[in-house]
């Protein structure tokens, strides 16, 4: 019965792996992982061939080639585990990004057009008022100039 416990612990594990989830569900995950697999194997059966291992990591330009491929794919493979799973990627947009727009566009509208801009500011603070201020206070007679000792 432990063993059954253990068996149902560990599917339950499996089935929360969000990577096992990715390897079951992402086509070009695993493309890019059989891929790595089949060149990483290409190369090191070229290193096995019989041949010094020297001669073929130096010289031979087909391991150079399935060694690249193998890297390249593997990169591929850690981009499709980082990037969120595509049928889960949910478009953005409706009202938020509605508004977001409207908003963006407003203020450059305001920012280009003074017409705009003045009735915006009416709207909200209330027609300017035009006044001539006229002071009824006489200007201040300047002081005496203080005389620089000698």
């Amino acid at each position: 019965m432990a063993a059954k416990d253990r068996l149902g612990k560990a599917g339950e594990a499996a089935q929360n792996n969000q990577y096992l989830q990715r390897l079951i569900e992402d086509e070009e995950l695993r493309s890019s992982l059989f891929s790595a697999y089949d060149a990483a194997r290409n190369a090191y059966s070229r290193v096995s061939n019989g041949k010094p291992a020297g001669w073929a990591l130096l010289d031979d330009s087909k391991f150079h080639d399935e060694l690249k491929s193998a890297a390249s794919a593997l990169r591929d493979a850690s981009g499709a585990l980082r990037e969120p799973p595509k049928q889960a990627r949910k478009r953005r947009g409706g009202l938020g990004r509605s508004l977001i727009l409207f908003a963006v566009g407003a203020v450059l509208a305001l920012a280009v057009s003074e017409d705009l801009r003045s009735k915006v500011l009416d709207l909200l603070f209330g027609a300017e008022e035009e006044f001539d201020y006229s002071s009824t206070t006489a200007p201040a007679t300047p002081a005496p100039a203080a005389v620089v000792g000698s």
